[in-house]
């Protein structure tokens, strides 16, 4: 294979790692940093890396991985950062950054209502997790890789991510069941008021 194939090859991968695998990249970007335009630079920064190392790659299938793994490396190194300079680690989504990531289709004003308390309630709750376990959970939904490629992502053995990940989950769900979520206060109120029949 000549140079200019090689390259005009390398090229190609890369796009196409972009147009495959961009957006689960970059949703797990804005999950970590609430930044949508640090997320926009670290984006170009993984897939900038990933072309500066493209003659040490090799091809085993696990591309999400790969980029993911450049991309929590880079995250943290920004949030190490930011910890030291202004005293405060950046971690969850805002109800803006959930928007963007997942789009809720419009419906009835009520509706907007309890997706709010449903994100607030996900913040809450996965702000009480470990980094480890958050960063699993993370990688896990956006990434939707297997835990052994998350074990690669985040340089642990494997048992060690199923760890992370099963506690994690088993804390989001007792979190969220023990919180009244807004429709169920909602419906009690309902179910208080008098009807308007029996007043009329």
């Amino acid at each position: 294979m000549t140079s200019g194939h090689q390259a005009a090859d390398e090229t190609q991968r890369l796009a196409q790692w972009v147009r495959e695998h961009g957006r689960a990249v970059y949703g797990y970007l804005v999950s970590v940093t609430r930044d949508r335009h640090a997320a926009d630079d670290l984006l170009q920064d993984v897939f900038c890396r990933a072309w500066e190392a493209r003659h040490r790659y090799v091809d085993n299938g696990h591309e999400r991985a790969y980029l993911l793994r450049i991309a929590d490396r880079l995250a943290c190194d920004r949030a190490r950062r930011a910890h030291n300079t202004q005293g405060r680690r950046e971690t969850l989504l805002d109800g803006d950054n959930w928007k963007v990531i997942e789009p809720v289709d419009e419906g009835q004003p009520h509706d907007g209502l309890l997706v709010d308390e449903r994100q607030a309630q996900l913040n809450r709750a996965l702000e009480t997790l470990s980094e480890p376990q958050r960063r699993t959970l993370l990688l896990k939904y956006f990434g939707d890789l297997d835990f052994a490629d998350i074990a690669r992502v985040l340089g642990c053995p494997l048992n060690t991510a199923l760890s992370h990940g099963r506690r994690g989950l088993h804390a989001l769900r007792r979190l969220l069941v023990e919180e009244s979520p807004i429709e169920e206060q909602t419906q009690r109120a309902e179910n208080q008021a008098p009807s308007r029949e029996g007043t009329a």
